[in-house]
């Protein structure tokens, strides 16, 4: 199997668009048309993973946690990424990461921590704002209406919030004169046209334009297609930061405390005061999620679960939520199960490993 593929499936899933301008998710070493035999997914792609990989024959490694963030400018083996990235392109390992791209899709990593917990009724806590969605308008003829949909449709056009195959149609009549070396689907060379003509409009991810105008043009019986493309700042609520459910039935702030250690693998929780409240509604972010306790104060969670808050941090909980610091590797653990779904359900044989690595740095005493 081509590295291609794989790279394809998993950004389709979480497109590289949706990573922070500070990341760098996507194919850190390796060429895409190198051949892949087996694949070992893990959190951070350490040495010992890569000894990993060596021994269980596989070629390519997917972790969540790019090895390179910054670039560069030697290798000389003066440290671990140095180490990691010369010992890859030694043995012709391929290194693949999902990062932020993963945690922003609604159904990525948050969506995973969120299950685990049983939570119902989810939906993004900080959804993305600005330059994520576009919104195509085209005309057509009546009769090929549906069928320049359908292909829009299977593209990825027409999703809003939990709906998809959103479009709005609209009749008129479209004019146009064919000049010479032209090959008019309707009307002669040389003479105005007049077509009964229907106007589609439908929204769609920005990363996406290229595969939806081919889609357009392939269904599309003009000969020149007609189409215009507008910027939209609408909430992309299926993009975006961190996730808030609700638990299926109440239950007590330390028995849910409890219930999270025990779930989640963690040795310890940092946490705020209790509030003698039941725990109903539930923010979760995995890695570190500080920046959006605001977020989940402003949607009435009782608890947000997240990693790495700063001491001062905490005193901004002011009892009006309970902060619980689960850490960072605890709370992105389950990313592997993630990626292996992912994988499993587009290519169904191939050889696909999750790392039993460690790779948490933090010891507990």
């Amino acid at each position: 199997m081509k590295l291609k593929e794989i790279t394809d499936c998993l950004e389709s899933f979480a497109p590289l668009a949706y990573q922070e301008s500070y990341d760098n998710a996507g194919l850190i070493c390796g060429n895409k048309n190198m051949e892949i035999t087996s694949g070992l997914i893990c959190l951070d792609s350490t040495e010992e993973v890569i000894d990993e990989a060596i021994a269980n024959g596989c070629n390519l490694v997917i972790a969540h946690h790019p090895i390179v963030f910054s670039g560069l400018k030697k290798f000389n083996g003066n440290n671990y990424v140095e180490r990691v990235i010369i010992k890859a392109i030694q043995n012709n390992i391929a290194i693949y990461a999902a990062h932020t791209n993963l945690d922003n899709v609604h159904n990525g990593v948050n969506a995973k921590i969120a299950e685990k917990l049983g939570l119902i009724n989810c939906k993004v806590l900080a959804p993305s704002k600005g330059a994520t969605l576009k919104k195509l308008v085209t005309y057509c003829p009546e009769d090929k209406a549906e069928e320049i949909r359908i292909a829009l449709f299977k593209v990825g056009a027409g999703h809003i919030a939990n709906y998809d195959e959103c479009s709005f149609t609209s009749s008129g009549i479209g004019t146009f004169r064919a000049g010479e070396g032209a090959n008019p689907y309707v009307g002669e060379q040389g003479k105005q046209h007049q077509e009964n003509e229907v106007r589609i409009e439908t929204i769609y991810p920005a990363h996406s334009e290229s595969e939806l105008i081919k889609a357009l043009c392939a269904a599309h019986p003009y000969e020149e297609v007609a189409y215009d493309l507008f910027p939209i700042t609408n909430i992309n609520y299926r993009v975006g930061a961190g996730i808030i459910g609700e638990l299926d039935a109440e239950m007590n702030e330390m028995d849910f405390l409890k219930n999270i250690k025990k779930v989640m693998k963690a040795e310890g929780i940092r946490y705020t005061a209790l509030r003698d409240k039941k725990i109903k509604r539930v923010a979760v972010c995995g890695g570190a999620g500080s920046f959006l306790l605001a977020d989940a104060i402003k949607n009435e969670a009782d608890i947000f679960i997240t990693a790495d808050f700063k001491y001062h941090q905490f005193f901004d909980a002011e009892n009006r939520i309970i902060i619980a610091d689960i850490g960072h590797y605890e709370s992105e653990q389950y990313t592997n199960e993630l990626f292996y779904e992912i994988l499993r359900k587009k290519f169904n044989t191939f050889a696909l490993l999750i790392s039993k690595i460690n790779t948490n740095p933090i010891k507990y005493l």
